[in-house]
């Protein structure tokens, strides 16, 4: 049997059962999540030592080190490693659970509509976190770290604490990764009908200084994550004017098929009553 998409008119239910349906998928999210924390806090140590792995590098060679200042301080650092990576392994399920949850009530061609931002999400996001990882926060360690050396006679070394540094790791991952959504959000926005594409050119210069704004405040304040930040963000938003182009004009084209097949037609209709009183004459003078 095809796959096919069933209509907000076909899938009624009354609200009890809307509430019961919630509870449901809240339930295995929560289910999910919990899973995804436990099997995170057994590879703990593991993924921490992924995270380390930028600042390790930026030390010169067995020079690195992380400390913790209070007994209970590493404890609490792993626990939130295990959070951090839970959510981020059991997100697929959860975002699953809300569009099921959404899904009955859209329309057949709004699920269609939405159904590439689904799939576009988790990539982008995924896209941001691996440029913080493996570009932004290497250079922005290094940067750090090279202010270290000497003042007034007494040696500038740096000792990160493990609680602040998984602080900043990630602050790094879910600025750029949340930043990196903003195609989806303008696309949203575009097909809501809430922002033209014009209206968004004409802002350009405006949106390339928020741009700026919003690099300098969720990184570090070292020019160069701000740079690294800045520049695929701008890139995303011409990237998104571009395919609110190519949206426009598919959906010019759609318009105009129906019109033109509209006047083609009430353009035949005199001509086939003309022809036909023709035939009904001639057919008359032949008798």
């Amino acid at each position: 049997m095809a796959f096919q998409i069933k209509d907000i008119d076909e899938t009624r239910a009354p609200l009890l059962d809307h509430m019961i349906e919630l509870r449901t998928r809240l339930v295995r999210s929560v289910i999910a999540l919990v899973i995804g924390f436990a099997v995170c806090l057994y590879f703990a140590d593991p993924i921490l030592g992924f995270l380390v792995q930028p600042l390790k590098d930026a030390f010169p060679e067995g020079e690195g080190q992380l400390i913790f200042t209070k007994l209970p301080e590493i404890f609490f650092v792993e626990l939130k490693v295990a959070l951090f990576a839970g959510f981020m392994v059991s997100f697929p399920i959860i975002a699953n659970q809300l569009w099921a949850f959404i899904a009955p009530g859209l329309y057949a061609r709004e699920k269609k509509a939405f159904l590439p931002f689904l799939i576009a999400t988790p990539v982008l996001f995924v896209s941001g976190a691996a440029l913080a990882y493996y570009v932004v926060m290497p250079t922005a360690f290094r940067w750090f770290l090279g202010f270290g050396g000497e003042a007034g006679g007494l040696a500038v070394q740096a000792l990160p604490a493990a609680g602040d540094y998984l602080s900043l790791v990630m602050q790094f991952i879910l600025a750029f990764g949340v930043t990196f959504l903003l195609p989806v959000l303008l696309m949203l926005l575009h097909r809501a009908g809430i922002v033209t594409r014009a209206q968004l050119a004409g802002a350009r210069r405006y949106v390339i200084v928020g741009v700026v704004a919003i690099a300098a405040v969720v990184t570090p304040p070292d020019p160069g994550s701000q740079v690294i930040l800045a520049v695929p963000l701008l890139l995303l938003f011409e990237g998104s004017l571009l395919l609110m182009r190519l949206q426009e004009r598919a959906g010019g084209k759609r318009e105009k098929g129906p019109e033109a097949g509209a006047i083609s037609a009430e353009a035949d209709a005199p001509g086939n009553a003309q022809s036909s009183k023709t035939d009904s004459a001639g057919a008359g003078g032949s008798d």
